[in-house]
């Protein structure tokens, strides 16, 4: 099948939710910069997602520029990411209308947890299409950096019952990780174009 209509509708749907995370957010009641103190979480929470949002934009973009067909497995694994990526909203706001309370943060890793789940089984249906000689699978054979990110969301989540702010910082270690996309497919790709 055709990879066209796959990407165009998962660029429509995160870039709904990135505009749902925005109209979420409250303006401050007053005209002086104390009045920002209040809505600093809710701030701080809308930064964090919008980032991991992007990570996953960016990267789905890569990882189906490589992409030469897709099946109908890959499809709905592909709905499946969206539809938590489609909770990042809900867990954000609640995040930060709560001042980053234990419940919330521990939802919040929950969510980008199986975010990084349902990743990896798209990545891995992905390949299941593709010949080992397709610029896809030679770019993306080794996935450690999607395991240790795993392990790091699985820590997150427990720790967010002990200290919230070490979890936060979890998450933000992550997604430092996965702010450069993977530049494995980039270089794959550009070699086969030589």
């Amino acid at each position: 099948m055709d990879k066209g209509r796959l990407e165009a509708f998962s660029d429509g749907v995160i870039a709904i939710i990135i505009t749902i995370m925005v109209l979420e957010m409250k303006v401050p009641h007053g005209a002086d910069l104390d009045a920002l103190r209040p809505v600093l979480p809710a701030f701080l929470s809308y930064l964090l997602s919008f980032i991991y949002v992007g990570i996953y934009w960016n990267n789905h973009h890569h990882l189906f520029h490589a992409v030469q067909r897709v099946s109908g497995m890959a499809l709905w694994s592909n709905l499946h990411l969206l539809f938590w990526l489609s909770l990042i909203p809900f867990v954000t706001r609640w995040m930060g209308e709560s001042h980053f309370g234990t419940s919330p943060v521990a939802a919040y890793g929950a969510v980008l947890l199986m975010c990084a789940v349902a990743w990896e089984i798209i990545r891995r249906l992905l390949l299941r299409c593709h010949d080992r000689e397709s610029a896809l699978v030679k770019a993306i054979g080794d996935h450690l950096k999607e395991w240790v990110s795993l392990f790091f969301y699985a820590v997150a989540i427990g720790m967010a019952f002990v200290n919230t702010w070490v979890a936060c910082a979890l998450y933000g270690l992550v997604a430092a990780t996965w702010f450069v996309p993977d530049r494995r497919i980039e270089r794959e790709i550009e070699s086969g174009s030589k």
